[in-house]
């Protein structure tokens, strides 16, 4: 029942302080100063995340955009990539523009201050219900306001709450990821593919600190297997470079080939609420922030912001997911990995079309295509290239 606490309400309310919701509250206010705009979190920041905690070029370029300097963040700037398939196929090329790696205590905690500093109340609190009235949203007969954003992350209750459908078992990604003290390479995002019949990879990134963060993920809940079972698997592929026990932390990913749902009305949903994770790389960042920041534009559309939001994650990111739900597909064979490198290997459009897919919002050319295929081919002719 209707307690009778429920404030004023507010013109946005955001459920989820990460990068997504952290991004549309900086959105909202950009482009409406004096928006009242709520920010809630069941955490006290900074916090940790369960995260490889690589931050690709292209989200600081969005952040930057977002009034979050690209050259002000701390942590390592990393030029290069190295990436070796399920055949032991090698490539290591400088990326166009460097990355950085920045745990997520940090970052996240930064943008929540970018946010509240532009005028975001935030509000400790998990929110457990949420009823849809004609002309505002109310959560926990607590507060309301007239638009909400549901960016609770992987686990989101108000996807939950909104009656969503639940993302299958072959599109969830799982993983496990600590820190361990020694580094693959100080100057690399080092990615080691497994064999199996589900793509897995593990991951070695350094950190300013010295050490690095290290991890394993499957991209198919059914082949995940057991905590155990993925640590196992980090082991064998990075045997040097075991993380800390007690920093080792497993979750979940909703993988953007699932469904993705965004209702009509005054709820919208953005970062790992929409699932939206990339299925080539697990990369939810980018995604993450992206799809923020048209919530919150979207947002101060009122009853009508379901679907703006909607058309606006079409218009964005329609050719960036039919060309990664195809690669998905084609991911799972060990010949096609082994392809893809040795065409990375020989060609810099290639691997930078591989990098701005799997960080970012690319796509693939048909001439990209084509070089992996003629690659695939040379490979099952039994060549040996380098």
């Amino acid at each position: 029942m209707h307690s009778g606490r429920v404030s004023t309400p507010a013109d946005v309310a955001i459920v989820g302080a990460g990068p997504a919701g952290a991004a549309a509250a900086l959105r909202v206010l950009a482009l409406r100063p004096d928006a009242d705009v709520l920010l809630i979190d069941a955490a006290a920041f900074p916090r940790d995340k369960t995260c490889g905690d690589g931050i690709s070029a292209h989200v600081l370029e969005l952040l930057d955009r977002l009034g979050v300097p690209a050259d002000s963040w701390v942590g390592p700037q990393v030029h290069g990539m190295r990436l070796t398939s399920p055949g032991g196929r090698i490539v290591e090329r400088r990326c166009a523009r460097p990355n950085r790696v920045i745990p997520r205590a940090m970052f996240d905690a930064r943008l929540v201050a970018a946010a509240t500093a532009a005028g975001a109340r935030l509000v400790q609190h998990r929110v457990r219900a949420l009823r849809v009235l004609a002309d505002r949203v109310v959560l926990d007969d607590r507060w309301s306001a007239r638009v909400v954003i549901g960016a609770d992350g992987a686990n989101s209750t108000v996807r939950r709450l909104l009656g969503a459908p639940r993302s299958p078992e072959s599109s969830v990604a799982v993983a496990v990821r600590g820190y361990a003290p020694t580094v693959v390479d100080p100057d690399a995002l080092v990615i080691e593919f497994a064999r199996g019949r589900r793509p897995a990879y593990a991951w070695s990134f350094p950190l300013v600190s010295g050490g690095s963060n290290v991890g394993f993920g499957v991209f198919d809940r059914r082949g995940g297997g057991s905590r155990a079972d993925l640590l196992a698997e980090l082991a064998r592929l990075l045997p040097e470079h075991p993380p800390e026990p007690d920093t080792v932390r497993g979750h979940q990913l909703p993988l953007s080939t699932g469904p993705r749902w965004h209702p009509d009305g005054r709820v919208l949903l953005a970062g790992d609420a929409a699932a939206l994770v990339n299925p080539l790389t697990g990369e939810g960042i980018y995604d993450a922030v992206a799809s923020g920041a048209l919530a919150g534009r979207a947002a101060l559309r009122g009853p009508d912001a379901g679907a703006a939001h909607r058309a606006a994650m079409r218009a964005t990111f329609r050719h960036h997911h039919r060309h990664t739900a195809l690669l998905a597909r084609l991911v799972p064979r060990p010949r096609f990995l082994d392809a893809a490198v040795v065409a990375a290997a020989r060609y810099q459009p290639v691997f930078d079309a591989a990098v701005d897919l799997g960080l970012g919002p690319g796509t693939a050319s048909a001439a990209d295509l084509v070089r992996v295929a003629s690659s695939r081919v040379t490979l099952g002719r039994g060549m040996q290239l380098t």
